[in-house]
Formats: C-alpha cells, sequence, structure tokens
C-alpha cells in the first residue's frame, strides 16, 4: 500500500483574491448572489477553499488565463477546481438580469 502526502493548502487571501477574480472575471457579482440566496457563506468558503487547493492554479492557470481575460468576458475552463460552482452563478446572474430587464 501506498501513502500519499497532502498536499499544502495555499494562502487564503492569495485565493479568496482569485476566485474573486474569476467570478469578475466571468461576470459574476458576488455580493448579489449572496444577496439573493444563489451563493450561501458556507458555498463561498468552499469555493475559496477549493482554490487553494487547484492544481490548475499551483502550475501558474488562474494567474495566466486571468492576465488575459477582458472582465465579463471570460469562460471558467474545465481545470478550474471551481468551474461547477462558476457556471451555476452564471445561470443564476443570467436569470436575475433577466428579471430586471423585465
Amino acid at each position: 500500500m501506498s501513502r500519499t502526502d497532502p498536499k499544502p493548502l495555499g494562502d487564503m487571501v492569495t485565493h479568496l483574491w482569485l476566485a474573486q477574480s474569476m467570478a469578475r472575471a466571468t461576470g459574476v457579482d458576488l455580493a448579489a448572489r449572496q444577496a439573493d440566496g444563489a451563493l450561501t457563506q458556507q458555498e463561498w468558503a468552499g469555493m475559496v477553499h477549493r482554490c487553494r487547493g487547484c492544481d490548475w492554479e499551483r502550475s501558474g492557470g488562474c494567474h495566466d488565463r486571468l492576465a488575459r481575460q477582458e472582465p465579463g468576458a471570460a469562460v471558467v475552463p474545465q481545470a478550474c477546481a471551481n468551474v461547477q460552482m462558476f457556471d451555476f452563478l452564471g445561470a443564476a446572474t443570467a436569470d436575475a438580469d433577466a428579471r430586471e430587464a423585465g
């Protein structure tokens, strides 16, 4: 039986900002999604935690991708540990925008 040591997690503040930056890059307003109930505090904490352990970020993928994106235009790559959450929040943002438009 082989034993694998756990990977250390990245810095919490760094990954909080990376997750917020990815949200901004994809057009997701995290504060609005929290206000309308689409994102709980526990879910947000989980997103930051997943980001801290993301292999794609460890290889520089997130930083590189965010440096090349226009705000609101990015598509979250499948390699992102939070791709499913960002897809869900993107859909919630589109629904909220549609309700506001009328």
